[in-house]
Parts: structure tokens; sequence; C-alpha cells
């Protein structure tokens, strides 16, 4: 029997899907004009509809659930009468009929019928050369369908029909859109209040924004006035600390910053322990800055004396600071190079790092204190200081000058006459050495020891060179790179571990020969280098042969 066309059931060919259009909250391009004002002009063209609105089919799982129960009994979701009346929207062949489906089966229609029904009202009126004639009592009466049931949407759903509306020209003032833009908002979620941020002062304020995970170089000013309007009380050895941290981290030689430490120190000496001690000193000798603050160096020494038992660790890095800064107390001296102090630390964790700031402890004795006359690092406990490049340089190597220096030597010597990254006696790597005659010829190096003797001849055990001489007849030139990163930020003054290389170097008898990254920056390409290298050698009195292949 064959069943009227309306019927639920009823099947007719689906019509041909438009193009994919932006879905919700994805941009769109309307026209100017409203789309209700075109859909009722008598001027309105088929092609000026199909334009402005092709629609994708809208399926009622992409939607989400509904609070009507999409899901009816005994079936899935797309089970039943629910989907047929879908489909006679997807099928309807006017705008009235349309309505009509909706209007009279209100026991089959669920939330997402509405898109649907939305979408196939633009594909009727943009999709045929002649668009069937649209009453306003249909478009209002379709309106109100979705206003008086839109509460029982879902915030997916709503999206969706405001999306459709917008395609479809309903005014944004219009009830519809009013109704489903007030249902919207409804169900997001409520706004937390605004949190009041408290009002920070002096260290406070300098605590938080060291503490910042984001920060990293704050503008100096803002930091020198923090500490400008810090009460007494409010500068704890926390924040000091974390001032002290920034400055080390960031090489940012400060000295208003590093005086606020110092006389931080200074004052509260009695209540700081040599592990907070050692984080304050940090930066002093990191970044070669001896403070002006008289009981400086008084007030560490009584530290050092007081708790140098209790954290040989921090001990040494104390020591390791006031090293970098020509400041050894002697009475510390005498305490880690004792047996005692040297048996205890041999069954640490850290015995093997402390053993390696104590051999360069020594070092510094033997360089550069000629009156200590304690006892001294054993020669078997002794470890090279530095036997490979340090870590920023292996770190930053992609920006360092070190292989455009080494292919200029190579060029112009022949890589037999340098040596690149030697480890000398008693740990130090060396950039570039070069072994010269005493005429000036630089000689290949396969031919000649490249290291000096140390402890250097003219020194004995426990006094220091201060002029060292050698009665090898060849000298030992090394080139040092200095390169940006081994200077503060300031870019003038060296970092206090290259200092300290530099000048056990030359003081154990190596000729040193500079090469200061703005120098090298300078050059542009290999030909400019190699005449650079060519002058510095040259300025030295060095010679040679022809360039090498």
């Amino acid at each position: 029997m064959r069943r009227p066309r309306g019927e639920p059931g009823s099947r007719a060919p689906r019509p041909t899907e438009g193009a994919t259009c932006a879905g919700p909250g994805e941009p769109w391009s309307p026209s100017p004009n409203s789309m209700l004002r075109l859909l009722l002009s008598a001027q309105a063209s088929a092609a000026r509809l199909s334009g402005l609105l092709l629609l994708p089919p809208v399926q009622p799982c992409c939607l989400g659930p509904s609070k009507w129960g999409d899901q009816p009994p005994g079936g899935g979701l797309h089970a039943g009468p629910v989907q047929g009346l879908q489909r006679l929207l997807e099928q309807a062949r006017s705008p009235g009929e349309l309505l009509r489906w909706l209007g009279q089966n209100p026991t089959k229609v669920r939330a997402h019928h509405y898109p649907v029904a939305l979408r196939r009202l633009g594909q009727l009126l943009g999709s045929q050369p002649r668009p069937p004639p649209v009453e306003q009592a249909t478009l209002q009466d379709l309106s109100q369908l979705i206003i008086r049931n839109c509460p029982s949407f879902d915030i997916h759903t709503i999206h969706v029909c405001l999306h459709l509306a917008v395609l479809l020209g309903f005014p944004s003032d219009g009830p519809l859109m009013c109704a489903l833009e007030q249902e919207r908002r409804f169900r997001l979620p409520p706004k937390p209040p605004p949190t009041l941020q408290p009002v920070l002062h002096g260290g406070q304020r300098l605590e938080a924004a060291l503490s910042c995970p984001h920060f990293l170089r704050r503008p100096r000013q803002h930091l020198i006035r923090s500490l400008a309007e810090a009460r007494p009380e409010e500068l704890t050895p926390h924040v000091m600390v974390l001032l002290a941290q920034h400055l080390a981290r960031h090489r940012l030689r400060e000295p208003q910053l590093l005086e606020a430490i110092a006389h931080f120190l200074v004052v509260q000496e009695a209540q700081l322990s040599s592990k907070v001690v050692q984080k304050l000193v940090l930066p002093f000798g990191r970044l070669n800055y001896l403070p002006l603050e008289q009981q400086f160096m008084p007030c560490l020494e009584r530290i050092l004396a007081r708790e140098a038992g209790v954290a040989p660790l921090a001990t040494v890095n104390i020591l390791m600071s006031l090293c970098q800064l020509r400041c050894l107390p002697f009475r510390a001296l005498h305490f880690v190079f004792s047996p005692g102090f040297i048996n205890h630390i041999s069954g640490t964790p850290h015995a093997f790092i402390v053993r390696r700031y104590l051999s360069l402890l020594d070092t510094a004795v033997e360089l550069e204190l000629p009156g200590y006359r304690g006892p001294r690092l054993p020669r078997r406990q002794q470890v090279p200081i530095f036997p490979q490049p340090l870590i920023t340089d292996r770190a930053r190597c992609k920006y360092s000058h070190k292989d455009i220096v080494a292919e200029g030597l190579r060029q112009l010597l022949g890589e037999e006459k340098y040596r690149q990254d030697l480890t000398v006696p008693p740990g130090y790597c060396t950039d570039f050495l070069l072994c010269v005659s005493s005429s000036g010829a630089v000689l290949p190096v396969r031919t000649q020891d490249p290291f000096l003797p140390y402890p250097p001849r003219s020194c004995p055990q426990g006094q220091a060179a201060s002029q060292s001489t050698t009665h090898d007849p060849a000298q030992r030139v090394v080139l040092m790179l200095r390169e940006r990163w081994h200077f503060c930020r300031d870019g003038q003054v060296l970092l206090g571990s290259r200092a300290l290389r530099e000048r056990h170097l030359g003081l154990m008898g190596y000729q040193l020969l500079p090469l200061p990254f703005e120098e090298l920056e300078s050059q542009r390409g290999l030909p400019q280098l190699k005449s650079y290298l060519r002058q510095k050698l040259q300025a030295l009195g060095l010679r040679w042969g022809p360039e090498g292949g």
C-alpha cells in the first residue's frame, strides 16, 4: 500500500549535499545585507543565495547528548522514529513542510532536529534555481519552536543553532538570536571572582620577582629600587640568596647589589650558617668583585673558623670563591689541608669534587702565596683541576670561534705546529699551544715537550713563583680565546674562573696571547682572520716558514 507523502517512514530521494562551510566558532563572511531580506526579496537570484549558504549535514552523534533523551528504548541514536523524523527533515521540499514535520511530531522531536531543520532551510533557499516563497509567519513559527525548546538544548546544540542562524541572516537583536545567546551564556561556567593581588613591599617584591619561573633578566633598576625600599627585617637570608644566585647566573656585576649582599652578610653573621654563606659569597668570586665593605673578609674568616668542621663542602666552596679573589685566609687553609679534614672527606659522597677543589687551592698556594708555611695537599691526593674544556664552553661550542681559529692556524702554520685543547699540569686546559725557539721560530710540537714543569723549577715546594724562569730554551705560547660569555655582562671584566686560569698559566711560565671576542667578531671570513692571526703572532716576534697546506 502506498504511503501518503508526509507520513513518517516514507522515502524520497536524498538531495545533493552542499560543500563544507566553516563550523561553529570558525570564521565566516556573510553578506552585508540580512539573509532574511534576501530570502524575501523578489530580486534575489539563485546564484546569490547559493554563494551565501552551502552547509554540511548535521549528524546527531556530533551534537552530543540531549536533555530530552535522544536514545529511544531498544535502539541506538539512529534507531526508530527519531531517525525517521531526521530523514524527513533532510528531505523536506519547502520551508512550510519543515515546520509541519516539527509541529506535528512533538513526541519525536529531539534537540538535534532543530539544527537539521535550519540546515535544510538554508539548502532549500540557497540551492534551488527558483527558491520557494517564504512567508514571514513560517520563519517566525520556526523561531518560536526553537526559542521554546532551547532551554533543553546542550551547549553544543546551542552553538550549532547560533552558527546556522547567523548564516541564515537572522538579526542579531532578534528574539531567536537573543534566546540562543542567553542560553549559551547561562551554560558557561561562572567566572571566579578576580583574585586580589597582595600589595608587596621591599623584600617581598624582590623575592616575588626573583622566584618567578619566567624571570630571566629583570631590569636592574627594578632590583635596586626593591632592595632600597625593603625594611631590614624584610631582607631575609632566602631573599638575599635568591639575589646572589640571580647575579651569578646572569653574570650581572652590579656594585650596588653586591655591596648590599656583603653588608647583609656582615650584619647577619651570627645567624648565618656556612651553607647559606657559600651561596651569598658565590657571585663575588664568579664576577671577580671584591666588595668595599671593610668587614667582609674578617667576617668570612670568623665564619670559616666557626663552621669549617660542620660542613666540609660549604667550607671548600667559600674558599674557592675567595681563591678567585686572591684573598685566601691562612687559618682556613691550615684546616682544610690538615690530615684530619682530608681523612674526614675521603669517605663522603662529594669526596672527588672536594679533592678537585683542594687541588686548585694547593695550586693557588704554590703560585700565589709565598708566605704560607702550613700543610699542603699530599701528592697522592691531587687530581687534575680542569682536565677538559669547561661546561659553558662545551654548551656553547656552536657559538665559539675555536673552529675557525683552528682552521686559520692550520693554514697559517701547519697542523704540526700547534696543539688544540691540551691540558697542562696541574690541570688547566689550553685553547691553542705553540712551542717557540729562543729566536722566535715556531717549532713542530711533536719535537718538543709541550709542558712546562710544575711546580716551576725556580719555585721550591711551598714557595710561590712570582716570576717563573726555566732552563728550557723553548717558550710555550698559549692562545687564549676570550669569548663573550667569558666576561661579566658588561663585557669588560673577565669572570673569576677565567681570570684565575690565565693568572696561573702566566705564573707557571706560559706566554699568553689573548684573542678578545670583539676582535674575532670583527673579522669577515677566513682570509681576514688569517691576516689578524698573522699580525698577532708577529707582534710577539714569532716567525715561521711558508703557510701549511
